[in-house]
């Protein structure tokens, strides 16, 4: 092994290359021709080779890029390359991942057909010196890297983005890559059957399981299933093409383990279990496009062809430089000849009619429609009154009416939330169809027992483009969180724009005294306080179903937002005009009364069933020559300092509006100052960052069974009696 010369440029950085490569020449004409997107056939010799070579390209820049940094995760992605390099190969690029510790292996692949070009990135130097490093190559996929559709962070995730992007589009094949440590995780089969029973006709994504033998540190928990057994899982779970790929059958060299490495097979051997792949990946790739729900399962030995084998090969740590033995001789293994990396990527750049970060779909807008007005109804202010979720589930039926892509997600039944008249202008998305429960095939409502499920398919469409909404009672939406946090997270790093992802939370804690604690979790809250801070989250608050209304039509005109509204499902008490919530939008809350007095007790209060005690409170002081002043937090991230939030780090959209220091004197100062809510503490933040008053906040302890939201409250201390008292020992 020589230092070679005359490399192309893409190669600097390449620390070794082969003098030559066994049969390269009978192979070196590009098996993906000039004009042409795939190979002609996967039978084809050249085709197969320039596979091989391809695996083993993905191989060595995965090893070398994470050695650069000492840190990276290789062994995972090197067990499955041979797949990955034949959907390219097969001219197929929309490629997701279940497995964000993958994420070194998908940066080289898009690497490979030129699309890291677009930040910068331009040869393997400049993979390694950015990989892991601000702005550059995140240690897990996010939104920000070219050419690749989805992040991955949290297992269990990566099935809902193909899904999306499957049932948005039509034709386009969208594999996920599936760990079977991942496996473990209940959320990928249910998800996968529910999607099936709903959308029966949408197969065109195909799940890839990584059948490697090992998780992150052991066994996978899948390990010991027999050949048979795995697929009769799969099969057990709807699927009707399970398609399984043995490195085992190819195997020349005598390897132990029911799980081998198919670099160690002989060229001979190389190129069968290549053909293998290549050929039943092309199968399943046809089955998916034609109306099967398929599963193609690779079982290859992870960390094959890196730098060691099983749950050894998941990490690299400090010392795993690219001086260490075992690196360098892995690297030198699968080292190629520079003819041979040009030849890779000639056959890359030519796949899907160019480089992924022009042809995914991701890297376009989708086209939505316009949804022309919204339809608000305005209930006068101190009339009937009226469910807040019910108003806002009328334009949410206007939405879907105008947008047949349009997708609302609920795990526990809209009907308990005050939003059954989704149902019944959307209809429940199922095979049986009964006018008495608002189902039928073609529904636009997604209700799997899951809000994962729910949440998933919700704010994965979103970032692919399409617009939804996840509804859920409050206290069951912390199992949906992490993939709507992720999508969030990948919608403030976006190049694009996208409908915000949004959600509506619903049967608060205080509506749910008689089902006690189980019922009762609005620390949730805590989580979206937190993600205020990120940039590009809003949780709304809207105090009555005139506000409701303004919150929802709101948050469809955003993009690359995660906006949750929370409201109750009771009737209650029209307080606010929809400008009056035009306006707490823009500034954060709305003075709703206000009372002169000696000294003056500043309410802020967030909710709407909060109201009632701090209204009563008011009457009680004013008894006593007190004054006071109510005002209902409809958007409290408003109400940070432009420095406590990353706006300016969002790559779209930013919104960097925040109410200013005289305003917000103007509206909060007074004697004293009480926050209230039935919630966490944390969303109100905010105002006692900012606030130069003595104050003090009234907020949710914890959950207990009572027969009323007032007992409840009673219970939290959120009384209109220790308002007063509280008031009184404030202002002396």
């Amino acid at each position: 092994m020589t230092v070679a010369t005359n490399i192309p440029a893409f190669c600097q950085g390449i620390q070794y290359f082969k003098d030559s490569l066994p049969d390269f020449d009978q192979y070196s004409s590009p098996a993906i021709k000039k004009g042409e997107t795939a190979i002609a056939s996967p039978t084809d010799p050249a085709a197969v080779y320039q596979t091989m070579l391809a695996a083993d390209a993905l191989r060595y820049l995965t090893l070398q890029v994470t050695a650069s940094k000492q840190s990276g995760h290789p062994g995972g992605f090197a067990s499955i390359a041979e797949a990955i390099a034949s959907l390219v190969m097969l001219g197929h690029k929309n490629i997701i991942t279940e497995v964000g510790h993958h994420a070194p292996g998908f940066y080289s692949n898009v690497f490979l057909d030129t699309s890291l070009e677009a930040m910068g990135i331009n040869n393997v130097q400049e993979m390694g010196d950015r990989f892991r490093e601000t702005h550059g190559l995140l240690g897990h996929l996010s939104g920000q890297i070219p050419g690749l559709l989805n992040p991955a962070g949290p297992l269990g995730q990566g099935q809902h983005f193909a899904m999306a992007g499957a049932k948005l589009h039509p034709g386009v094949l969208f594999p996920v890559t599936i760990g079977d440590g991942g496996l473990g995780e209940p959320y990928i089969m249910s998800s996968f059957g529910h999607f099936n029973t709903a959308f029966p006709h949408v197969t065109n994504f195909l799940p890839i399981l990584v059948w490697n033998g090992y998780s992150q540190e052991h066994h996978s928990m899948v390990s010991t299933k027999t050949n048979e057994q795995m697929i009769n899982y799969w099969a057990g779970n709807g699927f009707t093409e399970v398609i399984l790929v043995n490195a085992k059958d190819y195997d020349d060299s005598n390897q132990v383990s029911d799980y081998v490495d198919s670099t160690l097979f002989s060229q001979a051997g190389r190129m069968a279990f290549t053909r293998a792949v290549l050929e039943e990946t092309d199968k399943a790739a046809k089955s998916a496009l034609d109306g099967k729900l398929t599963v193609l399962i690779v079982k290859q030995l992870k960390g094959a062809g890196v730098h060691k084998r099983g749950a050894q090969s998941h990490n690299l740590y400090p010392g795993d430089s690219l001086e260490k033995d075992y690196i360098v001789a892995a690297l030198k293994e699968r080292a190629l000849t520079p003819e041979a990396w040009q030849l890779v990527r000639d056959n890359y750049v030519r796949s899907n009619g160019g480089a992924a970060v022009n042809t995914v779909v991701t890297e376009h807008e989708y086209s939505i429609g316009d949804l022309g007005k919204i339809p608000l109804q305005e209930y006068p202010v101190g009339g009937e009154k009226q469910v807040a979720t019910t108003a806002m589930g009328e334009i949410v039926a206007y939405v879907g009416q105008q947008d047949r892509d349009f997708l609302v997600a609920n795990a526990d039944g809209n009907a308990a939330s005050g939003i059954k008249n989704i149902n019944t202008a959307l209809k429940i998305i199922h095979p049986t169809t009964d006018e008495t429960y608002s189902q039928q095939p073609q529904g636009q409502v997604y209700e799997p027992l899951s809000e994962d499920a729910c949440a998933g398919l919700a704010a994965a469409q979103a970032l692919f483009g399409a617009r939804t909404l996840w509804c859920s009672y409050e206290s069951f939406v912390i199992n949906g969180l992490p993939i709507w946090q992720t999508v969030t997270q990948a919608m403030a790093e976006l190049r694009r724009s996208t409908p915000s992802t949004i959600t509506l939370f619903t049967a608060g804690a205080l509506e749910q005294g008689r089902n006690g604690w189980t019922h009762q979790r609005p620390e949730v809250e805590n989580y979206f306080a937190g993600m205020m801070r990120n940039g590009n989250i809003f949780p709304l608050f809207p105090c009555d179903a005139n506000s409701i209304q303004v919150c929802y039509e709101w948050a469809l005109g955003t993009k690359n937002k995660g906006i949750t509204i929370t409201a109750s499902k009771s009737p209650l008490e029209i307080r606010t005009t929809l400008e009056q919530t035009r306006e707490a939008l823009a500034k954060g809350g709305i003075v709703l009364q206000e009372t002169p007095g000696e000294k003056t007790v500043v309410f802020a209060v967030i909710g709407d069933m909060t109201l009632i005690p701090v209204f009563e409170a008011t009457q009680q002081l004013k008894s006593q020559g007190i004054g006071s002043k109510i005002i209902s937090i409809i958007n409290p991230r408003r109400l940070y300092r432009p420095s406590d939030v990353a706006w300016d780090s969002c790559s779209r959209e930013q919104d960097g509006d925040f109410l200013s220091d005289a305003e917000f004197s103007a509206m909060f100062d007074g004697e004293a100052l009480l926050g209230v809510t039935g919630g966490s503490s944390a969303m109100l933040e905010p105002v006692m960052l900012r606030s130069n008053s003595k104050r003090d906040v009234f907020a949710w302890k914890r959950g207990e069974t009572t027969a009323s939201a007032g007992q409840i409250m009673e219970f939290n201390g959120i009384t209109a009696d220790n308002f007063v008292k509280r008031a009184m020992e404030l202002i002396g």
